[in-house]
């Protein structure tokens, strides 16, 4: 054999190894993606868990449920809980992604006083749907809809007016609807109230660059300065995508205790049992659709403290001092502002831009006993 044939040899062995080591890679990726999605498969029964009572029978007068309705020519999703039907109604109004999966690590406990509502709005989480028109993911319409579920839970539930919690992002339709159709509403809450979000960011950012210049962390300081938030150009993509991380690092995001969006959303919302596993896929692709999102720019250039300078029903505001996702300070400033019949104003301690998760006990004992008084005993001290 001569010494071409032997390297002809040698140059097919190796391509037919390679090739075969090719393949079990191919195949061990394979099999790992189907165990992954059989393990979600498990975990997404699509059921929501039932309330029980002490002999393990469903709870009589309980709602456990997740229901779709046509609200405005889409169909739009929500969880029902209650362990009374017969309590008064509670519309949470959630931001940029729905929260109801984060009642497995933060039970709220919410359903012992209400029949609490985590709608999913139009283009989001159960309500995504692909072909949904951008042209009508605007402000006017997700106020039409805010008002168009009221009316539907009213009716469901035999109520003259529910209680509307807006959160974050929920906050800007939340306070506009009430002003438009306060009637229907016996308060409103806003939880990390929206005030101007365009100073707002500002106020987080700068307080973020001084934080990572402090820390010596060169590189979150180099991702912040390469997007910096101005007046002209708003928030734009490269601040976005640091933004979340760079939030959470610092304690001021979704709560004080939460330093990842991986382990502390993304992994929850993919254990959630009461999604199924279309479901949770579309949580996240509507993350990115979802009507704050498209509002995003119309969110910036608002500020609530002129557009809703005043309401006609209670208003109380929940307020983590950690909180840089929706300004502390501005949500003060707004509240002192606002003119209301009753208002209250209650600082979290122990929260940034979740109090209900991270202190529930305080939200449930201002909700009893301020909220569904009409009263503000509790508030901070003006």
């Amino acid at each position: 054999m001569t010494g071409k044939s032997r390297k002809r040899l040698s140059i097919q062995s190796f391509a037919r190894n390679a090739g075969r080591m090719m393949l079990i890679i191919i195949s061990v990726l394979a099999a790992c993606i189907l165990s992954l999605v059989g393990v979600l498969q498990l975990l997404s029964p699509g059921k929501p868990k039932l309330f029980v009572d002490e002999n393990g029978r469903p709870l009589l007068g309980s709602i456990s449920e997740k229901v779709f309705v046509t609200i405005n020519g889409v169909q739009q999703g929500m969880f029902i809980k209650s362990k009374d039907d017969k309590h008064p109604v509670l519309l949470y109004l959630h931001g940029g992604l729905p929260e109801y999966f984060l009642t497995q690590r933060y039970p709220t406990g919410l359903e012992d006083a209400f029949t609490v509502v985590w709608w999913e709005q139009r283009g989001s989480g159960l309500s995504y749907r692909a072909d949904i028109p951008p042209e009508t993911m605007t402000v006017e319409q997700f106020i039409t809809d805010t008002l168009e579920v009221t009316n539907y839970l009213r009716h469901r539930f035999g109520q003259d007016k529910i209680y509307p919690m807006g959160h974050s992002g929920g906050t800007f339709i939340g306070i506009q609807a009430a002003a438009r159709a306060p009637e229907v509403y016996s308060a409103y809450i806003g939880v990390a109230q929206m005030s101007s979000q365009l100073t707002s960011e500002r106020l987080a950012y700068d307080y973020m660059l001084q934080q990572f210049k402090e820390d010596g962390n060169r590189a979150m300081v180099r991702k912040l300065e390469a997007a910096p938030v101005t007046l002209t150009s708003g928030t734009p993509d490269a601040y976005l995508a640091v933004r979340d991380q760079a939030m959470h690092r610092l304690g001021i995001g979704t709560t004080h205790d939460m330093k990842s969006v991986v382990t502390g959303i993304f992994l929850p919302s993919l254990t959630c049992r009461e999604y199924t596993l279309p479901e949770k896929v579309h949580l996240w692709r509507g993350k990115f659709r979802s009507g704050v999102s498209f509002l995003w720019e119309k969110i910036l250039a608002t500020d609530l403290t002129t557009q809703v300078p005043e309401l006609d029903l209670p208003v109380y505001f929940f307020h983590g001092i950690y909180d840089y996702t929706c300004s502390y300070t501005e949500a003060k400033a707004y509240f002192e502002k606002l003119k209301a019949p009753v208002k209250g104003f209650y600082t979290f301690e122990q929260s940034a831009h979740s109090p209900i998760f991270e202190e529930p006990e305080k939200a449930r004992r201002i909700l009893l006993e301020d909220v569904l008084v009409g009263a503000n005993s509790l508030a901070d001290a003006t």
